[in-house]
């Protein structure tokens, strides 16, 4: 259960314990007194169970079929895989995906699948920022340089 939930349910037991009136707990609540009056019945019926949140722990209904998904990533592993350097990243794999396969996957949808699956990972490759100079002999030397075409600096 929820905090949210678990807080309706702290809040009902005073409700039943004659402690707290429907109209107090929905202050409490910040619902209306109808929404608390529905949610007390349903306490009333079911106990604390009622309160869950009715699709907690069901799958979405936009989610892809598992068959389509394992069908994605077998060809992500057969052809768009490799070593680090060289495997697709989830845009590029979708673009390709689409062109060659014929098969529509939106690259966010692939990016979490690719990192379920351990065929991405998220950390960049970066260069150093700075290359840090050779530090001089005695402190505070410094190589004089001079830009200039005539001979007048030895």
């Amino acid at each position: 259960m929820s905090k949210r939930e678990l807080r309706r349910v702290g809040v009902l037991a005073r409700v039943a314990s004659e402690e707290l009136k429907l109209v107090d707990a929905a202050k409490m609540l910040s619902l209306g007194y109808r929404q608390v009056k529905r949610i007390w019945q349903r306490y009333g019926k079911e106990g604390a169970k009622g309160l869950k949140h009715r699709s907690a722990g069901k799958g979405s209904n936009r989610a892809k079929p598992k068959k389509f998904r394992a069908r994605v990533i077998g060809l992500l592993r057969k052809k768009y895989s490799g070593v680090i350097g060289e495997r697709f990243g989830p845009t590029l794999a979708s673009e390709h995906l689409a062109s060659e396969d014929q098969v529509e996957v939106h690259a966010e949808t692939l990016r979490r699948w690719m990192l379920a699956e351990g065929l991405w990972s998220r950390a960049r490759k970066r260069k150093e920022h700075r290359e840090r100079r050779v530090a001089r002999e005695h402190f505070g030397e410094l190589v004089q340089m001079d830009g200039s075409f005539h001979k007048w600096f030895e």
